[in-house]
């Protein structure tokens, strides 16, 4: 009884940790697309059912490993990244959001196909552990600064506010403390206390955010950005960011195989590939942002030290019930932005320490220092570029050369593939 129990609120916090991962990106990709309230209210819902789903289907069908199949920070960067490009240029919104869609769908179906044919054995070939590490670090850095921009309500004009940093930073306090310090029960679960705590102390000192729950066709409404078209430009470019977010699959089961002792077989990566293929095929027609398995599940593992796959079957399970029950939705919708992102602030350092993982063993010298800090840096360089700076250039290469994490990669993969560093050892 007592480990049911247990289970079940182990279970919670990963519904806890599904659900600060998840209400924060539909509503800011939906606020790109200026969609109405309701509008919203539904993208969320569709967000967490899809969300529940693909965690699911992955846990027992896919890869059957307790990783959270999420809303990828690749994705979500490129079509926040999209948006702020396009605008620039005078597309229509409505016209942008169609084509991203429809290249979803094609981008979906084309994963599953090469997942089928086995494209994990090219992919784990060119996909050195500095090609990794490089990922893990820009990926890292990119999202710890919407997670440190959300935690301090950083406004477009650059200030913060007080007291909502003020309670930011004692909740990560909290967390980080109760994560470190803490032993048993207090440190297993330091991240749904910190998105109980911090929820509760926003409530009374900001007031209780306003419920607007959803509606039946907002919850159902098909292509919301946009009606579906094939913009060669902006389809193209999704493609490649989707051949690009796949490198998650391999970064994650890679990571996972360091966490749990069996090493992924081939057809975990078939099977895994196949269901976030067709996740993110569905998430074009219901205009949600696409899947992959996170590399942060493994901080997450590691924080609260519960890697049994039953808990995360219970919080998939409640999170995709969630999404289905308006009320549920509206009023879980209203969690702070800056209560998820202080606390995911803290599970998220964890990224960065798997970053230095993939280099362990790895001696540098002047020559080959540069095999890691020109894709870093230069994707760091531009990630901190302000939107719309390569509004000139066609829609394809706006969208590849304006996202840092892009860049770095591409960059990344041409040195290890094609400069032989062991001469220059």
């Amino acid at each position: 009884m007592r480990s049911r129990v247990l289970a079940f609120v182990a279970g919670l916090q990963w519904l806890g940790f599904m659900f600060a991962n998840t209400a924060v990106i539909p509503l800011s990709v939906g606020g790109a697309f200026h969609l109405s309230g309701a509008a919203l209210a539904g993208c969320v819902a569709r967000s967490f059912v899809l969300t529940g789903a693909a965690c699911l289907v992955q846990a027992l069908f896919g890869h059957r490993l307790p990783l959270m199949e999420g809303q990828s920070g690749i994705w979500w960067g490129a079509i926040l990244s999209i948006v702020a490009t396009l605008s620039s240029s005078h597309i229509p919104l409505a016209e942008a959001g169609g084509a991203i869609s429809a290249g979803l769908v094609v981008t979906g179906l084309l994963i599953m196909v090469l997942g089928a044919l086995g494209i994990h054995r090219a992919l784990n070939r060119i996909f050195t552990p500095m090609v990794m590490a490089v990922l893990l670090l820009l990926l890292s850095v990119q999202l710890i600064d919407i997670f440190f921009r959300g935690m301090f309500g950083i406004s477009d004009g650059g200030t913060i506010s007080l007291k909502l940093g003020a309670l930011s930073i004692g909740l990560a306090l909290l967390v980080g403390i109760l994560t470190v310090a803490a032993k048993g029960w207090l440190s297993n679960f330091s991240i749904l206390i910190g998105i109980v705590v911090g929820w509760l102390l926003y409530a009374r000192i900001f007031g209780a955010t306003p419920v607007q729950d959803p509606t039946f066709a907002t919850m159902t409404q098909w292509f919301a950005w946009g009606p579906w078209n094939l913009d060669p430009g902006i389809v193209g470019a999704v493609i490649l960011v989707g051949l690009i977010n796949i490198t998650n699959t391999i970064a994650t089961l890679r990571a996972a195989e360091m966490t749990f002792a069996p090493p992924v077989s081939a057809a975990q990566y078939r099977r895994s590939f196949i269901s976030t293929g067709a996740v993110t095929a569905i998430a074009g027609v219901f205009a949600a942002v696409p899947y992959a398995p996170y590399t942060s599940s493994i901080g997450f593992l590691r924080t609260t030290r519960i890697y049994d796959r039953a808990p995360f079957l219970i919080g998939a399970a409640l999170f995709t019930a969630i999404g289905l029950v308006p009320s549920l939705t509206g009023f879980f919708a209203t969690l702070p932005v800056g209560v998820g992102d202080a606390v995911l602030f803290i599970a998220y350092l964890q990224l960065f320490g798997s970053a230095m993982q993939t280099l362990e063993g790895v001696t540098f010298t002047f020559r080959t220092i540069f095999r890691l800090a020109v894709p870093a840096l230069t994707g760091l360089a531009v990630l901190s570029l302000p939107a719309g700076t390569f509004a000139n250039l066609p829609g394809f290469w706006q969208v590849v050369l304006g996202n840092g994490m892009l860049v770095g990669i591409l960059l990344s993969l041409v040195l290890e593939n094609v400069v032989k560093w062991e001469k220059y050892a």
